[in-house]
């Protein structure tokens, strides 16, 4: 298992202008960066870092809701990426495979780790090609089960 590196500079939704996403302002309980995978605290109601580890707040760090489109400090609005595709992450795995919440707060892993397995999207090709080698671009497809908890534990 290993980290997904992402570029919060290049962190953006794919197809906004096709109403093809789902985007929520919140509000940062920590400081957050564009990218970063992150959670709702049942008891502010604010923004905290994902991970796959229980250990942290009282469990519910594994409840993920999003990705962070913007960053910004505690009590700052940022943005949240809960339906969608989203460019700013380096994907090495194979198209349509499964993309987890790592053990390291606020970030993504290639395959489950730690406490629990916590999907939260795919590897999705894009219609445009790598010129070196004709295959289809990759970004992140993430959907957010809002209803139920997405981790299996």
């Amino acid at each position: 298992m290993a980290d997904i590196t992402v570029t919060a500079a290049k962190v953006a939704p794919c197809f906004e202008k096709f109403g093809k996403c789902e985007i929520y302002s919140h509000v940062a309980g920590v400081t957050i960066t564009a990218g970063q995978a992150v959670y709702i605290d049942v008891t502010t109601g604010l923004l905290a870092l994902a991970d796959a580890d229980l250990g942290g707040a009282g469990g519910q760090a594994c409840q993920f809701r999003g990705i962070a489109l913007t960053g910004g400090g505690a009590g700052q609005a940022i943005d949240v990426l809960m339906h969608g595709c989203i460019y700013g992450f380096t994907l090495a795995g194979n198209y349509d495979s499964l993309v987890y919440l790592s053990n390291t707060a606020g970030a993504l892993a290639d395959a489950a780790s730690g406490t629990n397995s916590v999907i939260v999207g795919r590897v999705y090709p894009l219609s445009d090609r790598i010129a070196s080698t004709g295959y289809p671009n990759k970004v992140l497809f993430i959907d957010v089960p809002m209803a139920a908890a997405n981790f299996s534990g």
